[in-house]
C-alpha cells in the first residue's frame, strides 16, 4: 500500500494544487498557458532528447512508429464509422477517438510508474502518434472544418516544433552511435546531467496545469459518457490487436508497459482550438476532461496492480 501511495498520491496532490490555484486565483489563465509553454518548448524536449539519444536502435524502431501511425488512422476511421452509426452530434467524434496526449500527460504518468530510466520505451511508441498528430490529424481536421490546412504551413510547424527537433536530434545522436562514442570522455554524462536537470519539473508542471483545467461543473455527462466509452472500446480493441501483432513479429519486445499507458491517455488537448462554436467547444472540452479523469483512474489501477 505504501508503494502504491508513493506512485498515486503525488499525482492526486498536484492535480488538487492545480484546482486550488484556479479556485483561489493563485494562477491566472495566462500564467498556466505560460507554464504549458515551458513544458512544450523546454522541459519535454529535454526528456525526448535524452530518451532518443540513449536508445539502441534496431529495425523495429522504424516498424513501431509506422504501426502506431496506422493505429491512430484506424482509430479515426472506427470513430467516424461508429459516430455515424450511433448518430453522435459532433463532427469531432472521430478526432476524440484517436490520438494521444502523450506530451502533456503520458510522459508524466509513465515516468512516475516506471522511472525516467525507461522513458525510451514510451518515446519509441510515442513517435508514430506524434507524426500522425502533426500531419494527418491536422489535415483531417482542416478537411472537416472551414479553414483548409496548407502543406507548407504544416511542414513549417513540424520543422520549428521543439518536440520534433528534440526527437530528430536525439535520434541522430543515438542512431549514429555518437552518444555512446562520447561516453568514455564523460561528455555523454554531462549531456545527460543537463537534460535530466532541465526535464526534472516536467511531471509536476504538467499535472498542475491539468488540475487547473479540470472543470467538472458544466459537463453534459450523458453525451460525454457515450463518446468517452466509444473511445475506450476502440482503444481496447486496438491495444489487443497491436499487442498480438507485436508478439508475433517481435516476441522479445518490452513495450507492454508503454502501450498500456499510451492507450489509456485522452485525445490531444489541442482539439478545442479547432471547435467551430461554443457548443462544440463545450462538447470537446468535456470529453477531454472526462477522458483525462479516466486516464488518471487507469494509472491508479495500474499502480495498484503493479502492472
Amino acid at each position: 500500500m505504501t508503494e502504491v501511495l508513493r506512485t498515486i498520491l503525488p499525482v492526486v496532490v498536484m492535480l488538487a494544487i492545480g484546482m486550488l490555484c484556479r479556485r483561489r486565483g493563485i494562477l491566472s489563465r495566462e500564467g498556466v498557458n505560460a507554464l504549458k509553454g515551458v513544458v512544450v518548448n523546454i522541459t519535454l524536449p529535454a526528456v525526448l532528447l535524452n530518451a532518443f539519444a540513449t536508445t539502441r536502435y534496431t529495425l523495429m524502431d522504424v516498424v513501431i512508429p509506422l504501426l502506431m501511425f496506422l493505429v491512430c488512422l484506424a482509430a479515426w476511421a472506427l470513430g467516424r464509422w461508429m459516430g455515424r452509426l450511433l448518430k453522435l452530434p459532433s463532427r469531432f467524434v472521430p478526432f476524440l477517438t484517436t490520438g494521444f496526449e502523450a506530451g502533456m500527460l503520458g510522459y508524466a504518468l509513465f515516468n512516475m510508474l516506471y522511472g525516467s530510466g525507461r522513458t525510451a520505451e514510451f518515446a519509441r511508441v510515442d513517435l508514430g502518434q506524434v507524426l500522425f498528430v502533426f500531419t494527418l490529424y491536422k489535415i483531417l481536421l482542416g478537411m472537416d472544418g472551414r479553414e483548409k490546412p496548407k502543406p507548407g504551413q504544416l511542414a513549417k510547424e513540424m520543422a520549428l516544433s521543439p518536440i520534433i527537433l528534440a526527437i530528430v536530434c536525439g535520434v541522430l545522436l543515438g542512431a549514429t552511435g555518437l552518444y555512446r562514442a562520447l561516453e568514455p570522455s564523460g561528455i555523454s554524462g554531462v549531456f545527460t546531467a543537463c537534460t535530466d536537470f532541465v526535464s526534472a519539473p516536467t511531471s509536476a508542471i504538467i499535472l498542475l496545469t491539468i488540475g487547473y483545467d479540470l472543470v467538472l461543473d458544466d459537463i453534459p455527462w450523458a453525451q460525454t459518457g457515450v463518446v468517452v466509452a466509444l473511445r475506450l472500446a476502440i482503444m481496447l480493441a486496438l491495444r489487443v490487436a497491436l499487442g498480438l501483432l507485436l508478439r508475433a513479429i517481435w516476441p522479445e519486445a518490452n513495450l507492454g508497459a508503454a502501450l498500456n499507458v499510451m492507450f489509456i491517455l485522452p485525445p490531444p488537448f489541442v482539439l478545442p482550438v479547432f471547435a467551430d462554436d461554443a457548443d462544440q467547444r463545450v462538447y470537446v472540452s468535456s470529453a477531454l476532461s472526462v477522458s483525462t479523469l479516466v486516464a488518471i483512474a487507469g494509472f491508479a489501477v495500474m499502480a495498484a496492480l503493479g502492472l
